[in-house]
């Protein structure tokens, strides 16, 4: 077994290897560390790449693209690994030893299920990313927001958010996790195929009475948008059907149809939105993702019922108490 394994989920991204690993590598050359590529059933160059460039990586092979959800777990049940870092391949490191500051707490403080760097906008570094920033918070109706991103607006990196600070959720672009954590909260979701994924299962985490903070004295540079862009009405449907299952499966049991009342009819005011505005595709989107969540809402009751079962966080805490639509829309508060 290895203190730490950084898991690099790779589909089709045979150019991105090439430009993103060395730094992984370079910047990762530590006792106990180990990288490796597992490759979700790519049908470009990229295993012959890792073979050709990359000969000292280890590459776990998939048969087909299982998605990052099941990807990663039928990657990581191949890894022995006190902790994974996931990560994506278009993430590139640019700090010697940047994985010491988040072992460093995560071995000093066992409460702490996963942790993330501070994520900066490859490209545009004086921005914050926007898939993670510095760590990741829920609203009271189940919106994501991040230190450092609201909605749609990015801040730039003043130094703001240089505290360790607990967060509800960590980025999946770049996640250390405990590896036991991760299989006690019953890993990531596979039906949710991508998107909202980490988020679910940070919150599952929670509920099961762990901690997740960001640690900022790590940085990281993330390109973003790699598989599917904003925009575009594959992911609209996912982060709306997706974002139902994990409120419906998290919250307790006194929020849980006040919530999702309030979100049927804020959802239908999205999908007017882009009706308005002549995006019928993402209009069609949301209508087939609230579709679709109601076809697999049975399926999920005795999920729902099992994580509600374990539960340790108090309701108090699982969300925080704010609107983030009415905070940014209405008092035009954007960080």
């Amino acid at each position: 077994m290895c203190k730490l394994a950084i898991v690099i989920l790779n589909w089709n991204g045979a150019d991105m290897l090439r430009q993103y690993l060395p730094s992984v590598i370079g910047c990762s050359s530590a006792e106990g560390v180990s990288v490796i590529v597992a490759d979700n059933g790519s049908t470009d160059n990229s295993l012959s790449v890792m073979a050709s460039e990359f000969p000292d990586v280890r590459t776990i092979s998939l048969d087909r693209n299982y998605g990052f959800a099941d990807g990663y777990n039928r990657a990581l049940r191949q890894v022995d690994a006190t902790y994974y870092m996931l990560l994506n391949s278009d993430v590139e490191i640019r700090q010697p030893r940047w994985l010491e500051p988040m072992l460093q707490y995560m071995d000093a403080h066992e409460d702490v299920a996963a942790c993330q760097p501070k994520l900066l906008k490859l490209g545009d570094e004086c921005r914050f990313e926007y898939a993670g920033a510095a760590g990741g918070y829920i609203d009271r109706w189940g919106y994501p927001y991040c230190r450092g991103r609201v909605l749609q607006t990015v801040e730039t990196d003043h130094g703001q958010y240089d505290d360790i600070a607990d967060v509800h959720w960590t980025t999946g672009a770049a996640m250390m996790v405990r590896s036991d954590v991760y299989w006690k909260a019953g890993g990531l979701d596979p039906r949710f195929f991508a998107h909202m994924e980490e988020i679910d299962l940070c919150w599952r985490m929670r509920i099961i009475g762990y901690r997740l903070v960001c640690i900022p004295q790590s940085t990281a540079y993330h390109l973003g948008g790699a598989t599917l862009h904003q925009g575009n009405p594959r992911k609209t449907f996912l982060n709306f059907r997706n974002n139902r299952l994990m409120l419906y499966k998290n919250l307790p049991d006194d929020a849980l149809h006040r919530v999702m009342t309030v979100r049927l009819m804020l959802d239908m005011m999205a999908m007017l939105q882009f009706t308005f505005k002549g995006d019928l595709d993402n209009a069609k989107a949301v209508w087939k993702a609230w579709r679709e969540y109601c076809s697999m809402k049975t399926s999920y009751k005795p999920i729902r019922r099992q994580i509600q079962a374990r539960r340790v966080l108090s309701p108090d805490a699982d969300t925080s108490h704010i609107s983030i639509l009415w905070q940014y829309y209405v008092k035009g508060r954007g960080k």
